[in-house]
């Protein structure tokens, strides 16, 4: 007759999987097979592509000055887009000739509906000046660039412009997802027809008329069409001038004796770039950059391999003396991290594996090994159906969880193998020893997913980042879970005591000996801890609050810093130097080749330093533009680098041989990644520009006395002299307006467009201006000569007052008003928080002297306040459901606080674990943390899941305890170490790619250490606490004494409990 039991235990999924392998082969073959190919239908990129709740206004307004633009566009802008629900801030700058308006949205706004709104607005301003372009609205995107590469050689600008322009669409057409190529480091051609003036007297002539004239003879227009009964016959009427000829044939005007005057009669026609200064240069050779930016479906491997290869085809077709060299390549980023990761996976895997072997029987641990790798492929069957990619975040989550999702694994393997050793065949252990441990494994999984869904709830643009994250860990725990209980029991089915004769007989043995010395070890030494824990519990959780509150001050007291992003080395060296407004581009130039120069002495002194070793500098590209040279010095992989030497090493060398620049008002080198991981940004806003001076001036002067923090500057720039017109009354007599004095100085200084020529994909501008000579010289201005309406000229001087003015080379707005923003690096993000202590003091002084300016940062440290003063919100939320849903489970209000106390705790561990590696505290050590949190909270459902069986079944509190301890020490050991091992590679890392990874890792890893004793000793502990605590109360409430946990505790000959567990349920 069957057996009532044995039929209860065989029903369910999970009894129906585990007695039919074929079913459980078949899911985990749909798991391999779906996971490779999702795998293969990913693509692969640095970062998501995100978009953002803001958009930037760009308006171009040639020839306009900073306080035009301001007046006449960005005011009338910031009117109509002020009306929009949902902004955040809105910052703006005006320069000459354009002007730049950033409109950002709050963190809940819809994006794309808030974009719209401000298109819509924009659209609606009709009193723009009639000569200032129409308003162009991007909104904010990740774009990063892909790969770049420098066009480079000693040939002529427009030569070395034509083929960077060729490279570019040939980039575009041929190579696989370069769908945005762009050019760098070049001028936009353009014609500037220069005229005499001296001529323009001599024939009677004005700029209008040769404007005309220009004008009329470049056109390019259709006339309709004549139909006719064999067909359709187009007009078109097509004068379009080109080239220096071209324009120097157009006739101005006939003269009454037949003859013509041309363009040559009175200018000189030069087919050039425009009117600015740029030199970008690539090894001291002149260049152009072309840019791959990423886009949407870009696999950023397949784009890279796509350039490389095509850079290397077209070396054999460029020019003589003409180079293509690689700039960037953010593949082989991907590819150092995927390295990073994919090596360290392997060698954890490895680890893992013979932790299990060692401390397990050899086919538990394979098969437990094996359901990592199911796991994992199952997470990417499914990843891209929720858009996906294979990127720097995604790995970041892989590499979380591979210390995990073995945990689900060994606790069933574990304890089916525990089974069959007491003697049960393989299939009855196979099922009772998984349901034994379902209840507590299915919620610990739950429990770990709770733990990284705030990630996914973020309202800000981040989601798009840490969603990846987060969907990523919980697809692979989800299948870690459908693989520790629906697919590896069916593998263990057939499990039976082990023999240890045969061929294996003696490695077997020895196996077994080292498997059976953590038993013994549980039943000798572990038994007598916890008995001395659970009988001293009070003083057992004092010592672990004092340990917890020590890890508190550590980072009370800026030992174990804080950080938003660590801070890490880069290998390029990032170079700014910027000079005062006005500075003559002859001085730039100088500023220019003395940074050249410090280079090329750089990269000599190391080729002496360290002969026959591999150059420290790979390349060095250089951009001027008017007051600013900027530069990237690329060094060699740090395992590759000359002596090893960090980037701030080199750094500091290429600054001495730079030597001083006196007149620059800033010289930077950046050599982290971040560019210093942090620092402080503070708007000044006010109505009256001298006193928001005045105030700048006193805040940069209180940062500059802080020893951590450097580069204290702010965005006023060094005023320039203006000329300003003023009309004087003689000049309405003539008929003469202000309008017309500007528009007649504008033509002649700055020039009028008069026609624009389509030229290999490009608009060629053609402008009509006096000489460059003559534009550059305050004579001209003296001497010039007005024209009136019925032909006179007189002189400037008699219509109009010029005098010298202080003017702005650049206006700063935010939310409306005149801004001064005042910003400092750290140079230890660590200490971020001590200076903001600080500063509240100094700024209650501040406030009290500049009532009517006021202050707000904003930046990186805002940002990152927002972003953890919602998160914090968000996990008090989760931490809420997670007790809700063990307090249902246990049907218990005290014991989900048992389970939960590993959180803190692993937190505290973190610390101790930064510490010891003197790193500071960052965003990715509490996703470390999140993760330890989630195996400690299996380890803690387990064990004290299995003291409420025995419980059940009439066992004693205090053997309930002990014993649950002992049966529970194996697997408790293999989660923890078996996470700490999966990591441990990670943390001997020393490449710069793994520097980003190590505060994840280190978190996690020595969360779980020190949780682990918090499991064996405090759990336990605390359980007792707590059952005095219910003691105490029932007894009051009653009036009767009631019995305590006792102090003694029966161990059977086998160290196993007194009654079999395995189907008992929990106590209610």
């Amino acid at each position: 007759m069957t057996d009532p039991k044995h039929e209860t235990e065989h029903r369910g999924i999970i009894a129906w999987f585990a007695q039919n392998s074929v079913a459980a082969n078949l899911l985990m073959l749909v798991a391999i097979v779906g996971g490779i190919l999702g795998y293969l239908a990913m693509n692969r990129e640095v970062f998501p592509t995100a978009s953002f709740a803001g958009a930037t206004v760009s308006v171009a307004w040639p020839g306009a000055s900073p306080q035009e633009m301001e007046e006449q566009i960005v005011v009338r802008i910031e009117e109509a887009v002020s009306s929009i629900d949902g902004i955040e801030t809105i910052t703006s700058t005006a320069r000459e000739g354009n002007a730049f308006i950033n409109i950002e949205g709050t963190r809940t706004v819809d994006m794309q509906a808030f974009v719209n709104q401000i298109e819509t607005q924009v659209n609606s301003v009709n009193n723009l000046p009639p000569s200032a372009y129409r308003p162009i609205v991007s909104q904010w995107r990740n774009d990063d660039q892909v790969v770049g590469f420098a066009v480079h050689g000693n040939v002529p600008r427009r030569d070395l412009q034509r083929i960077a322009r060729e490279i570019r669409d040939e980039v575009a057409a041929q190579v696989p997802g370069a769908n945005l190529v762009n050019v760098w480091a070049t001028l936009s051609e353009e014609v500037s027809i220069e005229v005499d003036e001296s001529a323009l007297r001599r024939y009677g002539l004005t700029f209008d008329e040769v404007g005309r004239a220009v004008r009329s003879s470049s056109l390019n227009a259709s006339a309709g069409q004549v139909r006719t009964d064999i067909g359709d016959v187009s007009l078109t009427a097509r004068q379009l001038a080109d080239t220096e000829d071209d324009f120097n044939n157009i006739i101005i005007r006939q003269t009454s004796g037949g003859g013509t005057i041309r363009v040559s009669d009175v200018a000189n026609v030069i087919d050039g770039f425009v009117d600015a200064n740029l030199v970008g240069t690539f090894n001291r050779e002149p260049m152009a950059l072309i840019v791959v930016n990423s886009s949407e479906n870009q696999d950023v491997v397949t784009t890279s391999e796509g350039v490389i290869d095509y850079i290397e085809r077209k070396a054999s077709d460029l020019p003589e003396g003409v180079s293509l060299s690689l700039w960037w390549n953010s593949a082989e980023l991907y590819e150092g991290r995927m390295n990073t990761i994919a090596g360290s996976a392997l060698w954890g895997s490895l680890f893992v594996l013979i932790a299990l072997v060692l401390f397990l029987r050899p086919i538990v641990a394979f098969w437990v090994t094996i359901g990592i790798i199911v796991a994992f492929l199952g997470s990417l069957l499914v990843l891209p159906m929720f858009g996906v990619t294979l990127n720097m975040l995604s790995l970041f989550a892989f590499l979380i969880v591979i210390g995990i999702v073995v945990d689900d694994a060994i606790i069933v393997g574990e304890n089916i193998h525990n089974r069959v050793e007491r003697g049960e065949t393989g299939v009855t252990a196979a099922i009772v020893g998984t349901q034994m441990v379902v209840k507590p494994v299915i919620f610990a999984v739950i429990t770990t997913i709770l733990m990284f869904a705030p990630w996914m709830m973020l309202s800000g643009p981040e989601v798009q980042f840490t969603r990846q994250i987060s969907l990523v860990v919980i697809a692979a725990l989800s299948f870690s879970l459908i693989e520790s209980l629906l697919i590896l029991p069916a593998h263990l089915n057939h499990m039976k005591p082990e023999r240890m004769d045969g061929f294996f007989g003696p490695l077997l043995r020895v196996q077994k000996t080292i498997a059976d010395s953590m038993v013994w070890f549980a039943r000798n030494i572990y038994r007598h801890a916890a008995v001395f824990a659970i009988k001293r519990r009070y003083s057992t959780l004092f010592f672990f609050i004092g340990l917890f509150m020590v890890a508190i001050m550590l980072q009370a007291t800026n030992r174990v810093g804080m950080v938003f992003m660590p801070d890490i080395e880069n290998e390029t060296i990032q170079v700014n130097i910027q000079l005062a407004e006005g500075t003559p581009w002859s001085r730039t130039e100088r500023v220019r080749v003395q940074l050249e120069d410090a280079e090329e002495q750089a990269l000599e002194y190391y080729r002496d330093l360290y002969p026959g070793e591999n150059d420290m500098i790979l390349s060095r590209s250089t951009l001027a533009t008017d007051g600013r040279v900027r530069a990237w010095i690329t060094l060699p992989d740090p395992s590759e680098r000359p002596g090893g030497l960090p980037t701030r090493d080199v750094a500091q060398q290429l600054r001495e041989f730079l030597g001083p620049i006196p007149d620059a008002e800033e010289v930077r080198l950046d050599t982290s990644i971040n560019n210093g991981g942090g620092g402080f940004r503070f708007a000044i806003s006010g109505s009256n520009l001298d006193e928001l001076r005045l105030a700048a001036d006193e805040l940069k002067e209180e940062l500059r006395s802080y020893d951590t923090l450097y580069d204290v500057v702010d965005n006023l720039q060094s005023s320039a002299e203006e000329l300003q017109f003023t009309l004087r009354d003689d000049a309405r007599s003539l008929g003469i307006s202000l309008a017309d004095v500007t528009r007649q100085v504008r033509q002649a200084f700055y020039g009028e467009e008069v026609a624009r020529l389509p030229r290999e994909g490009q608009d060629v501008r053609v402008m009509v201006r006096l000489p460059e000579d003559d534009r550059r010289s305050l004579d001209t201005l003296r001497n010039f000569r007005i024209r009136t309406a019925d032909g006179r000229e007189v002189p400037l001087s008699a219509v109009a007052d010029v005098e010298f003015a202080p003017g702005l080379n650049r206006i700063n707005r935010r939310d409306r008003m005149r801004t001064i923003t005042v910003s400092a690096e750290l140079t230890d993000a660590a200490a971020q928080g001590e200076v903001e202590s600080s500063l509240e003091e100094f700024f209650v002084e501040w406030e009290q002297a500049h009532p009517n300016v006021s202050r707000e940062e904003f930046g990186q440290a805002e940002g990152e306040r927002e972003f953890m003063a919602e998160l914090r919100t968000l996990l008090i939320l989760v931490l809420g459901g997670i007790y809700i849903l063990l307090a249902i489970a246990f049907k218990s209000y005290a014991q989900p606080f048992l389970i939960m106390i590993a959180i803190p705790f692993a937190l505290a561990g973190a610390i101790f674990g930064h510490l010891i590696f003197g790193m500071p505290f960052a965003l990715f050590s509490y996703f470390g943390v999140g993760a330890a949190a989630g195996v400690v909270i299996n380890d803690n459902l387990v064990l004290v899941d299995f003291v409420n069986r025995l419980r059940a079944n009439g066992v004693g509190a205090f053997q309930a305890l002990v014993d649950a301890g002992v049966q529970r020490f194996r697997p408790i050991i293999l989660t923890s170490v078996t996470t700490f091992l999966g990591i441990l590679p990670m943390m001997a890392e020393t490449s710069t790619q793994a520097q980003f990874l190590k505060p994840m890792v280190v978190a996690l890893g020595f969360a779980v250490v020190f949780a682990l004793f918090l499991t064996l000793l405090l759990v336990p502990a605390m359980y007792a606490i707590g059952v005095d605590i219910k003691r105490f109360f029932v007894g009051m409430w009653t009036g009767k004494r009631q019995p305590g946990i006792g102090s003694t505790y029966h161990e059977t000959d086998d160290g196993q409990p007194d009654v079999d567990v395995g189907t008992i349920q929990p106590a209610e």
